[in-house]
């Protein structure tokens, strides 16, 4: 029997506008993923945050955050696969957000234990919101300088911004093949998100990764933002929900129900087998 790999994003495709799960959507997934449907979700959100967010939600198999950064064992949160940086690639990426005027959020480990930086004085109306959200993460370090703020195993950074402020950024590490590099607006939000990661952290070669793991033959994914587009490319099929941005829904196989609509459960209650 052909073995499917089923890949979700989270954020504006299975969640809902209040960054939770539809009661339907948990239903129907979990119950699939019973009668043996090989299901899993990759995110741009750390196992943490994912894991707050889709709690009662059934994965059997192991699921890709920071967008492809990582592969996580989810119920005992061993890290599969990992991306990373170089000492030379870290010091580029400080160097060039203090020469822009740009206070990130940086992801490390600091002691083999994952953190969250940043420095307080610099919070804008989206730093703020991000933390609001997350109150009471136990990765959650603020700083008071860059010294502090750069310091451990750097992997991931976030800078928040407008986008006049933060594309120099991304025009830099975008065209840099030492580096991965992302922008875009902020789901029902004003403000743009740029994320910084190693050049080989991708959705694409994570799904890559676990489709070999499970020796899977095919993959089909859901998505609604422009990072999916590279788990689109690996997806043998790909579906845009109806809210999704207009650049993902060019390269879709098709198009289904929006976020709120349970979209992705509807689509998986009528064609899996």
């Amino acid at each position: 029997m052909e073995k499917i790999l089923y890949v979700t994003d989270l954020d504006g495709t299975l969640l809902n506008q209040s960054d939770t799960i539809n009661p339907f959507s948990i239903r129907t997934i979990n119950g699939l993923v019973d009668k043996g449907m090989i299901f899993t979700y990759a995110t741009a959100r750390s196992l943490v945050s994912a894991s707050k967010v889709t709690d009662g939600l059934s994965t059997n198999i192991p699921i890709i955050a920071y967008n492809g950064v990582f592969i996580f064992q989810p119920s005992t949160s061993i890290v599969l696969s990992k991306e990373d940086f170089t000492d030379e690639q870290r010091q580029k990426v400080r160097n060039t957000l203090i020469e822009h005027g740009i206070s990130p959020m940086v992801y490390s480990f600091i002691n083999r234990v994952e953190r969250v930086s940043w420095i307080p004085k610099y919070e804008n109306e989206g730093v703020k919101r991000y933390l609001s959200k997350r109150q009471g993460d136990p990765r959650f370090r603020p700083i008071k300088d860059n010294d502090a703020l750069y310091e451990g195993e750097v992997f991931y950074y976030t800078c928040i911004g407008t986008e006049e402020e933060l594309q120099p950024v991304y025009d830099i590490f975008s065209k840099d093949d030492d580096f991965r590099c992302t922008i875009q607006q902020e789901l029902y939000r004003p403000e743009y998100w740029c994320e910084i990661m190693p050049a080989r952290a991708s959705k694409y070669n994570a799904i890559k990764k676990l489709k070999e793991m499970w020796g899977c033959s095919k993959v089909i994914s859901f998505g609604d933002s422009i990072n999916d587009i590279p788990m689109f490319e690996i997806s043998d099929e790909c579906y845009a929900v109806e809210n999704a941005v207009d650049e993902l829904k060019a390269v879709a196989t098709g198009i289904i129900e929006s976020n709120e609509n349970d979209g992705v459960a509807k689509w998986l209650l009528e064609n899996y087998k």
